[in-house]
């Protein structure tokens, strides 16, 4: 403890002295690691605020108690500050920040810093001068785009060094692309740099989405071949024009008034946060990207969005003037306008960023699910625990649901579910035997009764939660079951009311709404669901087996065994019609057989 003070002495001394500019701090461990890298607005204050205050977060306990010096550097901006933090953080991989993850595998699109420059797909990134493109999470856009270029300028795709005295030299000889017509044959100088630049130009803007200009700049060159009588030509480049046009017809347009705009949205579970990012230019989204990170201390959703933002910007060069988030990041941009949109189309493109985020969310799920199926069944185990203040993790989990039709039949389900997932043979249905009528509430109370004093009897588990099909009412009825068998408050229980999907809890009158899409509420649905489905079903086979038997028990003579083992051998009253005499008379003898038919035939 002595040694604790005595350096958080020095490093309040540090403290003191820092400059209130905007900049990036460093923590230090006694090894002399960097183990933090933040960015702050006001260095002093920011940097103060980790030793001037108790922590609730024993992620950022841990930290402070590990510091033993602290450096800073004072940069012009808040963005200077927000790019530094991202540099040094892929630079040193801090112990205590958030990890970004390595999207080295997926691809880009490069123009090669060449003459004749070449397009191709690549996942290293050189720094020569060449420009990239990307990075695109479907190589099916990808390669489109390649054949795109390749259907509308004639690349070359050696990698032949053209450089003009080499050509003049007559060094190269034209190959097989040339003579099928999918190169120029720059090699040979049948074509010039002038004219292939032109064409990479081109290639230039459809890859940063300005469409419009390339489809003008055909137009024209169709239009010059026509009035030259170049028919040929003409046609060449209407081919080209109509293939361009086909593929930004595909692209997701939004609105032709919106041009140069980045979107962000983030969702975020207990260990890793997404960031989405579209690309929109001439009204048409062009480039889709989510980026994973690893949280490390409870960092805040403003926090990982801004170095979301600041690592995705680096990435695909982006220039645009205003970015659509959830909510501001607490950082300025440099002459970039942060907007968060309440209606209007930019409304519907941050939706639209929030829905693929949240897809790609639950993929991940699903695959962690398929991978490792213990930790996706106690992630969600421990999410309900959590929604529901439960002191045990939910395993066990059981739903009761009463059906009666105008009063007949009562009927009762009981659905288990072990891990979040059915365990039908652990069903079970009741026939209601001690309540007259229509009765609800008593129903409920002696199936709940029956089950958990059976348990009890039989010395079996008993559940970790308790679901009742109803809201406060059913759920009084419920508790007065287990207040019998002395087991309230044992054993968690709460309602769920169909209309509002209300949650009740014993002894509160006032409700808790889970988020509809939550997977705690998913769950008791889908156990709601069940014991509904599965009470509807039983409910429906009492009522034709109780309609069945009372037809042929009207029959004089012919007793309820006699009725069970017709309907056991036929399955129905139809049936049983259809039969001879002699096959009615194998079952329950001829006597019985020719009571049978006499009714039947009078009856007809």
């Amino acid at each position: 403890m002595a040694e604790k003070n005595e350096y958080i002495d020095y490093l309040k001394s540090l403290v003191a002295v820092l400059p209130q500019q905007p900049g990036v701090y460093q923590y230090f461990n006694d090894e002399g690691t960097i183990i933090y890298v933040g960015k702050a607005k006001n260095l002093k204050k920011r940097v103060s605020s980790y030793f001037t205050k108790t922590h609730d977060s024993r992620k950022t306990s841990l930290l402070v108690r590990q510091i033993r010096d602290i450096k800073h550097v004072v940069v012009e901006s808040e963005e200077d500050a927000l790019l530094l933090e991202n540099n040094l953080i892929k630079k040193y991989q801090p112990r205590y920040n958030v990890l970004l993850k390595d999207d080295k595998t997926y691809p880009w699109i490069c123009v090669k810093n060449e003459h004749f420059p070449r397009v191709f797909q690549t996942r290293n990134i050189v720094k020569d001068g060449s420009l990239y493109y990307g990075p695109y999470t479907s190589t099916f856009m990808l390669r489109n785009l390649l054949d795109l270029f390749r259907q509308l300028f004639k690349l070359r795709t050696c990698s032949l060094n053209l450089a003009p005295e080499k050509i003049a030299q007559g060094k190269y000889k034209v190959c097989l692309e040339c003579h099928i017509g999918n190169c120029k044959g720059p090699c040979e100088g049948f074509m010039s740099e002038e004219e292939y630049k032109e064409s990479i130009d081109q290639i230039k803007h459809i890859l940063r989405g300005n469409l419009q200009k390339v489809i003008e700049y055909l137009k024209e060159a169709m239009q010059k071949y026509a009035s030259e009588y170049k028919f040929e030509e003409a046609q060449q480049v209407k081919i080209q024009l109509e293939s361009l046009q086909n593929y930004q017809s595909k692209s997701t347009v939004v609105s032709p008034t919106i041009n140069n705009i980045d979107v962000y949205s983030i969702d975020e579970d207990d260990k890793y946060a997404y960031v989405n990012f579209l690309r929109v230019m001439n009204g048409a989204i062009i480039q889709v990207y989510t980026m994973e990170m690893r949280k490390r201390m409870d960092e805040t959703k403003e926090q990982l969005l801004a170095t979301a933002i600041a690592e995705i910007r680096l990435k695909i060069f982006s220039n645009a003037t205003e970015i659509i988030v959830p909510f501001k990041i607490g950082f300025e941009l440099k002459n970039t306008k942060q907007l968060v949109p309440q209606r209007g189309d930019k409304k519907k493109l941050l939706e639209l960023s929030q829905r693929n985020v949240k897809y790609y969310k639950l993929e991940k799920w699903k695959q962690q699910e398929r991978l490792d199926p213990d930790r996706h069944v106690n992630r969600i185990m421990t999410t309900i625990k959590n929604d529901l203040q439960l002191k045990e993790l939910p395993t066990h989990i059981e739903c009761f649901d009463n059906s009666n039709l105008q009063g007949t039949n009562p009927v009762a389900a009981c659905v288990v579910f072990k891990n979040g997932k059915p365990a039908k043979k652990e069903y079970r249905h009741f026939n209601v035997k001690t309540v007259e009528g229509p009765d609800d509430y008593a129903s409920m109370e002696e199936i709940v009764y029956r089950r958990y004093k059976r348990l009890v009897e039989e010395e079996q588990s008993l559940p970790h939660l308790i679901v009742i099909d109803g809201g406060k009412g059913q759920l009084g009825a419920a508790l007065n079951a287990l207040e019998q068998l002395d087991l309230r408050g044992k054993i968690p229980i709460i309602g769920i009311a169909k209309r509002l999907e209300e949650i009740f809890f014993p002894d509160d009158s006032v409700p808790i709404y889970l988020d509809k899409n939550s997977e705690s509420l998913k769950v008791i649905q889908h156990l709601r669901d069940e014991a509904h489905r599965f009470g509807i079903t039983f409910h429906r086979n009492q009522r034709s087996k109780n309609f069945i038997n009372s037809e042929l028990e009207k029959i004089p003579g012919v007793g309820k065994k006699s009725v069970e083992a017709l309907i056991r051998r036929f399955k129905s009253v139809e049936n049983i019609k259809k039969q001879s005499q002699q096959a009615i008379a194998e079952e329950i003898g001829d006597s019985r057989a020719v009571k049978v038919m006499q009714f039947f035939n009078k009856k007809a």
